[in-house]
């Protein structure tokens, strides 16, 4: 074999997609009026889906406050909701993205990849607290930043990470979806922090210079709780390449197409982005809520198995004496993420399987919660939701998986029949679940979910407090640690 040419080092520009995600990240400041009134949906529903990490997940609990070995407080530092910690940028990102996916319960936005678009106000709130309370200190209003801005952030935020969902799938090379974040945030932080536009260029260039996570930990037989706190660790991340880039440090300016280096071919086997929209506030208008404790792809699973189990009440029908076999028709995505057989060993197994989740409620009659996927949980034991696992089949159904990828449908469909003993049979479909755009209750639900999560960390005085001002004129204008200091331990 001969030596490898020469490489060329004449001096290139900044990759086109890094120009097009910077210059979008800094100039864009018309969403549309549905965007602002869903990302306010979506900042407080990412608050409260910490909350509810902080008050039902020892396992994330564990992983929060300041850094080992020190056990010290940071001044002016930024307080994760309901804890008493004050901690520094970088640890401050890390557990309020933890805190935000632990449960897989925040938002999610599918496409060719699935992810989760409020993962990144782990970063967004970290630094915009930090940021304000140090301006404060020094008694600069200039420094301020405002939850009209932090809206902002996270429309952009959802674009830049749903824009490259639609058709850019990193799963079917090995990688996880959080590289996403870990760009979208690294941009939008930058010009939070007020970097200029060839610094966030230099930063964003090293968000897609790292080494990225493998998607093994969302997978059998490797699934286990990094899948909770992988949002976490790319919003550290994050604010790390701003905070580099802030001090000087020079981008990768061929990052993605330099040739045997670059993006493109080492990890992304010579493909290119496709973007087939431009950016502006879709995403944020379109985005998926999580009303229920459910990985998203199984949503429709749920309301289906809601109305089979009331059929199967009203004929006399019991889950273990009289099914003989249940079949599940779904997507492709769902036929990656969530179907799997054999042992369920943590938390993040069970929630990522939509035959457990289908098995569960038809044993429990009701929708399934936090509280079932636990290793402490009744049904994580109990031998009757194996035997029924084990009579379910999942197959995928081309028109579902069309209709998931059309972006003028975007459905989650699944169908479930289920096969009796005595040959009769019931069948039940749902494509666009509550949490869906399509949902005429969505944001009203979402409203209830976020209230009711409040409530496990504040007393009702506390929670009318957080509502008045939410509900008030005067919410966009507020300065980020005033908003953030209501959700301090009483």
């Amino acid at each position: 074999m001969g030596a490898p040419a020469p490489d060329n080092n004449s001096e290139r520009p900044y990759d086109g997609v890094i120009d097009l995600i910077v210059n979008y990240a800094y100039d864009y400041a018309e969403p549309s009026p549905e965007a602002w009134t869903r990302a306010k949906a979506t900042l407080l529903d990412a608050i409260g889906s910490a909350i509810e990490t902080f008050h039902t997940s020892k396992e994330c609990r564990d992983l929060l406050g300041p850094q080992w070995p020190t056990s010290s407080s940071v001044p002016n530092g930024f307080r994760p909701p309901g804890t008493e910690y004050s901690l520094d940028l970088l640890k401050g990102a890390f557990d309020m993205g933890a805190m935000i996916r632990y449960l897989d319960h925040n938002d999610a936005f599918p496409g060719a990849e699935w992810g989760h678009p409020s993962d990144n106000f782990g970063a967004i709130l970290a630094t915009a607290d930090i940021l304000t309370r140090n301006a404060l200190t020094r008694q600069d209003p200039s420094g301020v930043i405002t939850i009209k801005q932090i809206l902002l952030a996270g429309i952009k935020a959802y674009e830049i990470q749903g824009c490259f969902q639609i058709r850019n799938a990193f799963n079917r090379v090995g990688l996880d979806h959080v590289i996403l974040v870990k760009v979208a945030s690294t941009a939008v932080v930058s010009w939070l922090m007020g970097l200029d536009k060839d610094q966030a260029r230099s930063a964003v260039s090293h968000a897609w210079a790292d080494g990225h996570p493998l998607r093994a930990y969302r997978q059998a037989p490797n699934a286990g709780p990094r899948k909770g706190w992988a949002a976490g660790d790319a919003c550290m991340r994050a604010v790390h390449l701003a905070t580099l880039a802030r001090a000087g440090q020079p981008g990768l300016r061929s990052v993605l197409t330099a040739p045997r280096w670059g993006f493109y071919h080492v990890l992304y086997h010579d493909q290119e982005f496709e973007l087939p929209r431009p950016f502006g506030s879709w995403v944020m208008e379109n985005v998926l809520f999580k009303v229920m404790a459910v990985e998203g792809h199984a949503l429709t699973s749920v309301d289906a198995t809601v109305i089979l189990y009331q059929q199967m009440q009203e004929r006399g029908l019991d889950a273990i004496r009289d099914i003989k076999d249940i079949h599940v028709k779904t997507t492709d995505a769902s036929m990656t993420i969530i179907n799997k057989q054999g042992p369920l060993h943590n938390y993040a197994d069970r929630d990522h399987c939509m035959r457990y989740i289908i098995s569960v409620m038809l044993l429990k009659g009701d929708v399934i919660e936090v509280q079932d996927y636990q290793d402490d949980s009744p049904w994580s034991r109990d031998p009757r939701v194996d035997e029924l696992r084990s009579k379910i089949t999942m197959t995928e159904d081309e028109e579902f998986t069309r209709d998931y990828h059309n972006q003028d449908i975007r459905s989650l469909a699944n169908e479930i029949e289920i096969n009796f003993n005595d040959g009769t049979k019931l069948n039940h479909r749902v494509d666009f679940p509550a949490g869906h755009v399509r949902h005429p209750k969505t944001l009203a639900l979402v409203r209830e979910k976020t209230i009711r999560n409040f409530n496990l960390g504040f007393s009702e005085s506390r929670v009318g407090a957080i509502v008045d001002l939410i509900d008030g004129p005067k919410f966009e204008d507020t300065p980020a640690s005033s908003f953030m200091d209501l959700f301090n331990p009483e």
